[in-house]
């Protein structure tokens, strides 16, 4: 709908002091924190693949012993394009006694910016599922799952499990912690994983922030060290939509195997109507986001 002078005549008004309009303040953008930001392709979709691992060293007995290498799985992102815009007429504009319609064209940015993490924190708050809104793995599990499988037909009985269902707490870290240096590779080798951040939503700030800073183990009346403190960078996300749910991540592995593409970064434009005198401002954005190994996070689903 258009925006017209009829329609806001508070802003005509010169007897109020100040109109208020958008004062929530933009929320950080958690994008370059919890994604792998690459340059794109040229094409419509995004591919990235795998090549399984290398076997251990043998020892020698008169021949070498050569390796093959498996090719992994696949994952193929399509680009998806949003768009959003406003109109406002030229009267509206002129008479405007407090540029709030000047500052429509901001309010727009503001609103690009929370669709673009409500769709990065997707990857999360779906992560128990199957999610093909972005990308598909041909793997066909969900990003924390206990099926997940190889493509070697190695052994999948131990390692490859990174979904949990207890609750945020000491014990609990400890154990995610324990199975993430535990994750296996293609081969069902041991691999390095170095477990460094908690993610959470915002319902979970007290309970982590005392697991990670406090000096002792929690609630007991002994003088223990904890072991957790200073081991963890706590990033909390008011996009996360589960109030229980949390997660631990390698970010070392985590830029690695997640990526953010941005095939046209948000543009604006300006046009007005040579009849009607109607302004329109239009927003256009088209990304796209994915994951290629799961190797990466370790994630609890609390009921």
């Amino acid at each position: 709908m258009t925006m017209t002078a009829q329609n806001f005549g508070d802003l005509l008004d010169p007897r109020f002091q100040k109109i208020f309009t958008d004062r929530y303040e933009q929320l950080p953008d958690m994008i370059s924190k919890l994604y792998g930001v690459e340059g794109h392709n040229g094409r419509d979709t995004q591919k990235w693949g795998q090549v399984g691992t290398i076997s251990d060293f043998e020892e020698f007995a008169g021949n070498v012993n050569y390796q093959t290498q498996n090719e992994g799985y696949d994952t193929i992102a399509t680009f998806k394009t949003f768009t959003n815009g406003i109109q406002v007429e030229r009267q509206l504009f002129d008479d405007d006694q407090y540029s709030i319609m000047n500052q429509r064209p901001k309010a727009l940015a503001t609103s690009a910016s929370r669709t673009r993490q409500r769709h990065a924190a997707q990857m999360y708050n779906n992560a128990f599922s199957v999610d093909n809104t972005f990308a598909n793995n041909s793997e066909g599990v969900a990003l924390c799952s206990d099926s997940h499988t190889t493509t070697s037909g190695a052994s999948t009985t131990s390692g490859f499990d990174n979904a949990g269902s207890a609750a945020l707490s000491a014990t609990a870290v400890a154990a995610a912690r324990i199975a993430m240096v535990n994750f296996r590779g293609d081969q069902a080798e041991k691999i390095q994983i170095l477990p460094s951040e908690i993610i959470i939503p915002n319902d979970l700030y007290e309970q982590a922030n005392e697991i990670v800073t406090s000096l002792g183990k929690l609630d007991v009346n002994t003088n223990n060290t904890n072991v957790h403190k200073d081991q963890y960078e706590i990033i909390e996300w008011n996009y996360l939509t589960d109030a229980n749910n949390w997660f631990m991540a390698d970010a070392t592995m985590r830029e690695d195997s997640t990526h953010w593409v941005d095939r046209t970064p948000l543009e604006f434009a300006m046009s007005e109507d040579f009849d009607t005198f109607i302004a329109k401002w239009r927003a256009y954005m088209r990304y796209t986001a994915a994951y290629s190994d799961w190797r990466w996070i370790y994630g609890s689903q609390v009921a």
